[in-house]
């Protein structure tokens, strides 16, 4: 692959990117902090929050601060994922690891709460990213981390048609726990046959009136 002419990419902006189902915004204490915590800590909290770096929050003034925390950050860049029916902020994701100049980004700090877990909210959330990241910023890889004993996350990545690469052992040390991280990642030559899966899958006709898919989404990559 000939990549002389490669000069990089632009870095990510904090825009707000619109689907069908999902929004993007860029995460903002004053506008998502009420409805990100009440989310945040609905029943099964600390499940949710196992392999997350941060927390369940005790209360809202300590995930207050953590918000403002995340609001700052450029990197990780933090999106609340908000469901269109309702208008909440159920979830938020961040890209991170953000490497302009080789055109690489990470999708992390995923929490897609109860509300819109498993649903065509959280998979077009990942889509709208993804899509970000290859056909606006023309990035040339897409990664998806997490703890090798993060059984769901190893299948919604593989799912969502991220290729497994491989496990890096004693890769981090969090919460006070060794962390063996899984590798996962897509390449813009990927997405070429991925987002057409996609947006077949989010395509109103695939749903029932309960909002019940019709047909699984199915990627089909193989390691070459």
């Amino acid at each position: 692959m000939d990549l002389s002419n490669w000069r990089g990419a632009p870095q990510p902006e904090r825009v707000t990117l619109q689907g069908r189902y999902a929004r993007l915004e860029p995460l903002s204490e004053a506008i998502h902090g009420a409805d990100l915590f009440a989310a945040a800590i609905e029943p099964g909290a600390d499940g949710r929050f196992r392999y997350l770096p941060d927390t369940t929050p005790p209360d809202y003034s300590a995930f207050t601060n953590w918000l403002q925390k995340a609001e700052a950050s450029a990197d990780p860049m933090f999106f609340a994922v908000i469901d269109m029916r309702t208008g909440r902020a159920e979830g938020r994701q961040a890209l991170m690891r953000i490497d302009a100049d080789n055109g690489v980004a990470e999708v992390g700090h995923v929490l897609w709460c109860p509300a819109i877990a498993r649903s065509r909210i959280s998979t077009e959330a990942l889509f709208l990213m993804a899509q970000y990241v290859f056909d606006e910023l023309g990035y040339r890889r897409f990664e998806w981390k997490c703890h090798n004993h993060n059984l769901p996350s190893k299948r919604a990545a593989e799912r969502f048609g991220f290729l497994f690469e491989g496990i890096f052992r004693n890769h981090l040390v969090v919460k006070g726990e060794n962390r063996d991280t899984a590798w996962f990642a897509m390449t813009d030559d990927d997405w070429k046959s991925i987002k057409p899966a996609y947006l077949a899958w989010l395509d109103p006709t695939n749903f029932d009136s309960n909002g019940q898919q019709r047909t699984k989404l199915a990627i089909g990559l193989k390691a070459s």
